[in-house]
């Protein structure tokens, strides 16, 4: 599972700036945010000079995925500069587009520095992944629902906070989770654009369900709809994917039928490494 995810992130040349990518299914409705993210990312950073990194990304979902279809990507060059290199990308279905992203490359430069501290939470060894939870709550067959939770899942995640999927109770809208590639990686410099690849991927998962914690709504409830809009990223270091990082989330607000989150990712070592930030539909329907 660990290569198919690297497969699906490698995406096909078909000509110059065109890609195309595959979806796996992973138990949504249609393909996965995360999956078009990064495969978007994938292409712009192809045709950007190997010496520059993805700084920031700015992302819309438009329309839903047909995971049955081949993703066409195409890469549009906005500015090639001394230090900067902007690249937008247009994710086509069936002649539609699906989703569009902006992307920022730089070359590496030295700076300023602070960041805001990591929590203390416990450590991810000392928690239990999704795979273990899900059999407590879906069963022993709950990898075949979801390949977020199977055995051979390529993301490996690690709540701090322990939440019942179908009977949630009101909370704060703070949560922890610990997250890793679960294989090994190159972890030399030209590999770190794969590394921020696998990154984006993960950061779709955890986000919109941290606005629902208020609410005393299950990710489950059928009256809810639920779907990514937009997704922002920073990356502030180079990134280690097959290591433990810390997604620290938290929702300031849900109002207008969309929820907001954001997440700070931290190295084990407390370094604030990527933030994150959405806007998702997030509408009840009474009734339903």
């Amino acid at each position: 599972m660990q290569e198919e995810l690297l497969r699906i992130l490698n995406l096909k040349q078909t000509e110059e700036c065109m890609f195309q990518g595959q979806s796996k299914d992973i138990g949504s409705p249609s393909v996965f945010g995360g999956q078009v993210l990064a495969q978007a990312l994938n292409a712009a950073r192809r045709t950007v000079t190997p010496d520059r990194f993805v700084h920031s990304l700015h992302a819309y979902f438009i329309l839903r995925g047909d995971v049955n279809i081949p993703i066409e990507y195409k890469v549009e060059t906005i500015r090639d500069g001394r230090s900067f290199t902007t690249r937008r990308v247009t994710a086509i279905q069936k002649n539609r587009a699906i989703f569009v992203l902006a992307a920022s490359f730089q070359i590496r430069e030295e700076g300023l520095e602070h960041q805001l501290e990591m929590p203390n939470i416990p450590p991810p060894e000392s928690l239990q992944s999704y795979a273990e939870l899900a059999k407590k709550y879906f069963g022993e067959n709950a990898g075949d629902l979801f390949w977020l939770v199977s055995p051979e899942r390529p993301i490996d995640f690690r709540p701090v906070e322990l939440i019942d999927p179908f009977t949630p109770g009101k909370r704060s809208p703070f949560r922890h989770v610990w997250f890793k590639y679960t294989g090994e990686l190159d972890n030399s410099e030209t590999n770190q654009h794969l590394h921020r690849e696998i990154l984006a991927y993960a950061s779709d998962f955890n986000l919109l369900i941290s606005a629902l914690l208020p609410h005393d709504l299950s990710m489950f409830d059928q009256r809810l709809q639920i779907a990514s809009l937009d997704h922002a990223m920073w990356f502030h270091h180079d990134i280690k994917a097959d290591d433990w990082l810390l997604m620290a989330i938290d929702s300031p607000n849900a109002s207008g039928a969309r929820g907001f989150a954001r997440s700070n990712i931290f190295d084990k070592q407390g370094k604030l490494v990527a933030s994150v930030t959405q806007e998702g539909l997030i509408r009840l329907r009474e009734g339903k």
